[in-house]
């Protein structure tokens, strides 16, 4: 024989448990003790034990022998009870309640025959809560050893508190079948893959302006993210107004940006608006991106202008929807309308169901208030002029600072490359965000401008 636990072990709420599944969340009161003729030691849900004492909050002595036979049962215990229990792994411990302590029992993974001997129960309800400089009210035995499955039993009754919890446990209806088990956890699987679908897809909503974008968005490179979070409803509109009209956009959005950051009246740059015009490749230095770099920081001729960062609007926060089963309750009184072995996993739907979550597993969430890798060319603060400095990227986490500047001409030159990509709607969304910003607060403005191609087009 073997003694994990011996000492005094601190309850609350009359409660403590043995848990072996590291991944569960132990059963419910009801749950524990649904079929069960005996209440004090709740053995009806697999791999736990939910055991009650008399004492409400306090210290109560408790002891756990595991034995290799069935040990004899000492008279000076006032109320005994034994139940079946097979650990779910090898992971078993005595509990606390909330988990603030445990005990690791080593325990096999086989079927044992547990004994739940208790003493003072009726004196340690009647005093409620022990303190530490009190004296012991209470005291547990627990025992373990190998044995078949069979029905528990009341061994003796002794105290009004023990008979109260076993008329508690035999008016309890009995626990489901295992055929009734599985197809309730079946059910909570289907119910948090489609809340998790709904949710997903709720957000992509909301990150698109209220509507779910077509394959094409979906697909398209560039800076889709970037001018997303200024205009979602600018993005829906180039979609459908097909490769002429996303070619004006992107040809407006250069020459627009070029002009705003003074750098059409460099022969170089007015040599690749007129090549977009006429829908030839790019002029050097646009066909080699470090060439270009370079010449922009080499030509004496460009202008030293900045423009501070333009600001997305403000939008009202995400908020995931209800799940269909919800029926508007709160989330966790929906998880309590989920009764037998499946509440566990509708507790944890209900936590994955908080905003927190629902961005978490959104791919597109850290595009929100981020200004990502591929947008890096036109984001850059106070870009160095000397010719063997490359540009620095500047990234930011967060709403931009609209007290930082920006260089408008290096913002304005992918607004050029942008709109020479060969897909014409990641040409649109490239140049189009690339002069917003070099517009910077002015942004307005230019948006104004390409929605007035878009709707002048398309009537």
């Amino acid at each position: 024989m073997r003694r994990p636990v011996d000492g005094e072990v601190h309850v609350h709420y009359g409660q403590i448990y043995v848990e072996s599944d590291p991944d569960g969340y132990g059963p419910g009161l009801a749950e524990a003790f649904a079929g069960q003729s005996a209440g004090l030691c709740g053995a009806a849900s697999p791999g736990s034990l939910h055991l009650s004492t008399g004492l409400h909050t306090g210290d109560v002595g408790f002891t756990v022998e595991v034995c290799e036979e069935a040990p004899p049962l000492d008279p000076v215990w006032e109320d005994v009870v034994e139940v079946s229990f097979r650990p779910a792994s090898r992971d078993s411990a005595l509990v606390q309640w909330a988990g603030e302590a445990s005990w690791p029992l080593d325990l096999e993974e086989t079927d044992y025959r547990v004994r739940y001997c208790a003493q003072g129960m009726d004196r340690a309800g009647e005093e409620d809560t022990r303190l530490d400089d009190e004296p012991q009210l209470d005291c547990y035995l627990l025992q373990f050893w190998p044995a078949p499955p069979e029905p528990d039993r009341v061994l003796k009754q002794t105290s009004l508190s023990a008979a109260n919890w076993h008329r508690y446990a035999r008016e309890l209806p009995p626990p489901p079948t295992p055929a009734e088990r599985a197809e309730a956890e079946r059910r909570a699987r289907l119910a948090e893959e489609t809340a998790r679908r709904e949710r997903l897809l709720a957000r992509e909503r909301w990150e698109w302006g209220g509507q779910s974008p077509s394959q094409a968005l979906r697909d398209v490179g560039g800076n889709v993210r970037g001018l997303l979070l200024f205009d979602p409803a600018l993005l829906h509109a180039l979609d459908a107004s097909g490769p002429a009209t996303q070619r004006a956009v992107a040809l407006l959005a250069a020459r627009r940006a070029c002009e705003a950051a003074g750098l059409t009246t460099l022969d170089w740059v007015a040599d690749a608006l007129t090549a977009l015009a006429e829908g030839r490749p790019l002029p050097p230095p646009f066909d080699d991106d470090a060439r270009m770099w370079q010449t922009l920081a080499t030509d004496p001729r460009v202008p030293d202008r900045t423009v501070g960062r333009a600001v997305p609007p403000e939008r009202p926060p995400f908020r995931p929807p209800l799940s269909q089963g919800d029926r508007g309750l709160h989330p966790e009184e929906a998880a309590q309308a989920v009764a037998g072995p499946a509440a566990a996993v509708a507790r944890m739907v209900t936590a994955q169901a908080q905003p927190l979550s629902a961005v978490a597993e959104s791919p597109a969430a850290e595009a929100e208030g981020a200004i990502t890798e591929a947008e890096s060319p036109t984001t850059m603060a106070n870009p160095p002029v000397s010719d063997s400095t490359p540009p620095t990227v500047m990234i930011s986490i967060g709403r931009p600072d609209p007290s930082l500047r920006i260089s408008q001409p290096h913002a304005a030159l992918p607004a050029v490359t942008g709109a020479a990509e060969s897909d014409p709607l990641q040409a649109a969304f490239d140049a189009t965000y690339a002069a917003v910003v070099t517009y910077g607060e002015d942004h307005p403005a230019l948006l104004r401008e390409v929605w007035s191609v878009v709707e002048g087009r398309r009537s």
